[in-house]
């Protein structure tokens, strides 16, 4: 029998991208996202591309009733959970909001699937858990007591939180996946990222630079002790990503409590790096100027995803200049993002 699941934000770059690779697995999928940096465009697109549907709900993690009841009308049989927010910069201006969001989400999450008899979840955790890592590459059994920023936190918060639901209940099963650096799109070109507005991370700031949309990318210190002075970070294509989490939520099938992985390529790239493989791959001149470092970076960090290979069967397949390839693909077709077509489905 064909396993449902519930994508919170399902409608955002991540969740998109992973309620592709569901549906293109056989699995059933329903949809929760308030549309704060979802689109319900990327979401009609998505069944485009499967040739098959998913339901959809406009709604709040933090809604505890509407998660109840699609848990329970939709017989959802597992949860990925991708809905909160995810700027490193912005939780240090409004640390109060990612508190709210991304820890009580969470919470809210768990006890509507405690209540609904539903015990099977992917998180999805983030590299920034491990703070300035002590040993690089980063494995799992790296610290993780001090990140670096309130996002990294309240990650870190919620992991903290699972363990302890795991060990008080044995009927739950999570897996804990922490992200590198997520970057690229769908190979057709017709999903991607699109940042509500001027993007945070690196790759979709490179490519609306390309297209003319940003006049220059601002590189936040260039004193860091590597190579060329600039941050180093594993990049992950997000196609690797979510086959990530398909593994994961095949491995809950025969996994009892709470386990973690580093999804990662396992190796790191320079920001300047990055930005001399994407004018390669693209053939368009990206400006680059200088700026202070930002508040919660760190000089490095990249992973060691061999824990993932040897227990989910998972590896990154794909490299850099695919990465840069189909994120320039993405970003030339949409140079406006989802915003010319939004539709409501």
């Amino acid at each position: 029998m064909t396993m449902s699941v519930l994508l919170t934000g399902g409608a955002g770059y991540i969740g998109s991208h992973a309620a592709l690779a569901l549906l293109q697995s056989g699995f059933r999928v329903c949809v929760i996202d308030n549309l704060t940096n979802g689109s319900t465009e990327a979401l009609r697109r998505v069944q485009e591309i499967a040739g098959k549907e998913l339901h959809w709900v406009e709604g709040d993690v933090r809604d505890g009733h509407l998660l109840r009841r699609l848990l329970i009308q939709h017989g959802i049989e597992a949860v990925l959970h991708f809905a909160g927010l995810k700027s490193v910069g912005q939780s240090v201006l409004d640390p109060l909001t990612y508190y709210d969001n991304n820890i009580g989400g969470t919470l809210q999450l768990c006890q509507a699937m405690s209540e609904a008899g539903v015990h099977k979840l992917v998180f999805s955790s983030s590299a920034t858990v491990y703070g300035d890592p002590a040993t690089i590459p980063v494995v799992e059994s790296c610290p993780t007591s001090s990140p670096e920023n309130p996002y990294g936190q309240t990650k870190l918060m919620a992991e903290r939180m699972l363990s302890d639901l795991a060990r008080a209940d044995a009927r739950w099963r999570i897996a804990v996946l922490r992200y590198f650096n997520p970057a690229g799109a769908h190979a057709s070109g017709l999903i991607g990222e699109d940042p509500r507005e001027i993007p945070n991370n690196l790759l979709p700031y490179v490519s609306q630079v390309a297209t003319g949309r940003l006049k220059a990318v601002q590189i936040f210190g260039n004193d860091y002790p590597t190579p060329d002075g600039t941050g180093i970070r594993d990049y992950i294509h997000v196609v690797d990503l979510v086959e990530g989490h398909v593994s994961a939520l095949k491995r809950l099938k025969n996994q009892s409590g709470l386990d973690v992985w580093n999804l990662g390529a396992g190796r790191g790239y320079s920001v300047l790096e990055v930005i001399k493989a994407f004018e390669r791959v693209s053939g368009k001149s990206v400006d680059f100027n200088y700026a202070p470092r930002r508040s919660g970076d760190i000089a490095q960090c990249w992973a060691d995803p061999s824990k993932a290979w040897r227990e989910l069967g998972w590896k990154a397949q794909r490299g850099l200049e695919e990465m840069l390839g189909d994120a320039w693909r993405w970003q030339s077709a949409n140079p406006n993002g989802y915003r010319d077509d939004e539709l409501t489905i």
